[in-house]
């Protein structure tokens, strides 16, 4: 199997790297330098000369609070961008899978968004993501977008790697503790994405198998109950940790709004594509412990 794939250095891009390595399954990056998402003809000629079997759409502008200063960007990269990749999709005739986010919901809800709720992104971030949904499911039927949030991983700027890089430097760190959600691992995303592709590729004409699906981790928790969880498991490894000092938003502004609810209902993925990530808990000591070693002896 061969996977086109947008982007590089992000977290879901290395870990899908280190996934199919492990599965045999060739990804050929499409990527800055050579391919510029900004650059949306580029990028779908890129994709049609490739000719893969599938395309995962995992590249994005993802500085959220750099996108309230940056909307042109933010919308050429994940609406513009997003666009011309299931274009190319829609003319090789194979199915894309794009990566999108819960910054599409304004946050409000009192239980986890489903996909058929409505969106209302409160953010420039949040408004482009869903503008590239939006363009990916106009371009062509053949499409899984996978909403997922919270982030973090073994892989480049992430909430396990600062809070580790904070806790060699203070005793204690103030971690908001109103807005919910699901801290999710990339490489358990980069395994449900090869298994979404898998079943997208195996059943050509399966209805059920397209459309947008949520997929995060499994339970909820606080910013600052994960920074809690992240200390723990570094302490018990040796490492660093700091005391957690629970905040509300309201002491920690930032440019771009967070959502206060960013719990997302996975029941549709594991009805559709039989694909459950595994609890956040479960997932956070093996990337801690891959961490570390950064931070140890310092």
């Amino acid at each position: 199997m061969r996977i086109a794939v947008t982007g590089r250095n992000g977290q879901v891009v290395q870990s899908l790297l280190e996934r199919a390595a492990a599965a045999g399954i060739q990804l050929d990056l499409v990527a800055r330098p050579e391919v510029d998402l900004a650059q949306p003809a580029a990028v779908e000629a890129a994709l049609l000369a490739l000719r893969p079997d599938a395309i995962v759409s995992a590249a994005a502008y993802t500085a959220v609070d750099l996108a309230e200063t940056e909307p042109e960007l933010a919308h050429a990269v994940n609406g513009a961008g997003a666009s011309a990749v299931a274009r190319a999709a829609a003319q090789l005739g194979i199915p894309v899978v794009h990566l999108s986010t819960d910054y599409v919901f304004d946050g409000t809800l009192q239980r986890p968004y489903r996909e058929t709720d409505p969106t209302g992104p409160v953010g420039v971030y949040g408004q482009s993501k869903l503008d590239g949904e939006r363009a990916v499911a106009a371009a062509t039927g053949n499409h899984a977008i996978l909403r997922t949030a919270w982030v973090y991983s073994p892989f480049g700027k992430n909430f396990v790697r600062t809070m580790l890089t904070l806790a060699g430097k203070r005793d204690e760190i103030s971690v908001v503790s109103d807005q919910r959600g699901t801290p999710t691992n990339a490489l358990d995303i980069a395994d449900a994405v090869i298994a979404v592709t898998k079943n997208l590729l195996a059943r050509r004409e399966a209805p059920e198998l397209r459309g947008t699906f949520h997929m995060t981790g499994g339970g909820d928790t606080t910013w600052a109950e994960f920074a809690e969880a992240i200390f723990a498991a570094s302490r018990e490894r040796g490492g660093p940790a700091a005391g957690v000092i629970p905040i509300p938003s309201s002491a920690y502004p930032t440019p771009a709004k967070r959502p206060a609810n960013s719990r997302l209902d996975n029941a549709l993925m594991a009805q559709a594509h039989d694909v459950r990530l595994p609890h956040w808990r479960d997932s956070l000591p093996a990337t801690v412990a891959r961490l570390l070693p950064e931070f140890q002896g310092k």
